[in-house]
């Protein structure tokens, strides 16, 4: 009865609301990239564990990420893949005070995808300036719809920042990257998770179209460790 009560609970948007206030007002005292990257992994939201913002990364790895994005200054974001919405929030951080950043996720993608809706309030919050949008679309990146849906919130401007991290399959990121890689600016940058070669049973194939594109631009490989059989962030410079 008291889980049927907590879960109920969650339902309301209420714990999501209540989260959003506390974590806004600890990000209010971060002063450098490496505590807020502490913030962002080491985040306890009260009793709410389901609302954890810990992102699934290399703490490194995204850290020299988000050193990269602080010196491009992005107005516009797009990320695939959102999850526990922890990339987003690191973004939505460095990202410029008038930035439009759009956030794709398919519920119940296979690969760590499907927020439910109660915790739009938080990922809302997670906006550094009043002045910053936030779109979180729940869709498949894959649809044309959405496609047009995020040309659509961009009007006549081009993506500064793309980081593709939704379907991890061969396909499903050639599919991401041959979609959305057209409306980033000359300049701007695209960057891809889960370079680092995975066990054959996870799914898992970018580093299959990473190797096969990224000697047609400039490019970065941030990782750890290549025998860490995950993560890794592939960096291209348009």
């Amino acid at each position: 009865m008291f889980k049927f009560l907590k879960d109920l609970i969650y339902y309301t948007t209420i714990p999501s609301r209540l989260i959003a206030l506390d974590l806004r007002k600890k990000t209010k005292r971060i002063r450098t990239l490496n505590e807020l990257v502490d913030l962002a992994f080491n985040y306890r939201p009260l009793s709410f564990k389901r609302l954890a913002i810990r992102p699934a990364q290399v703490k490194e790895e995204i850290l020299k990420l988000l050193r990269i994005l602080k010196g491009l200054k992005p107005r516009t974001i797009l990320e695939i893949g959102t999850a526990s919405g922890g990339t987003l929030f690191l973004f939505t951080q460095v990202a410029e005070p008038d930035a439009i950043i759009i956030s794709i996720d398919l519920p119940g993608g296979p690969f760590g995808g499907g927020y439910p809706a109660w915790k739009i309030p938080l990922y809302k919050s997670f906006a550094r300036y009043p002045t910053q949008r936030i779109y979180l679309l729940r869709a498949d990146s894959h649809n044309v719809n959405t496609l047009r849906k995020v040309k659509k919130i961009l009007g006549n401007k081009l993506i500064d920042f793309l980081f593709i991290d939704g379907d991890h399959t061969y396909e499903g990121v050639k599919k991401d990257f041959e979609m959305y890689s057209p409306l980033v600016r000359k300049g701007g940058v695209i960057a891809f998770h889960d370079i680092v070669e995975h066990p054959p049973e996870t799914g898992c194939e970018v580093n299959m179209f990473w190797n096969e594109i990224k000697y047609n631009y400039k490019y970065l490989e941030i990782v750890r460790d290549w025998n860490q059989k995950w993560a890794g962030i592939g960096v291209i410079y348009v």
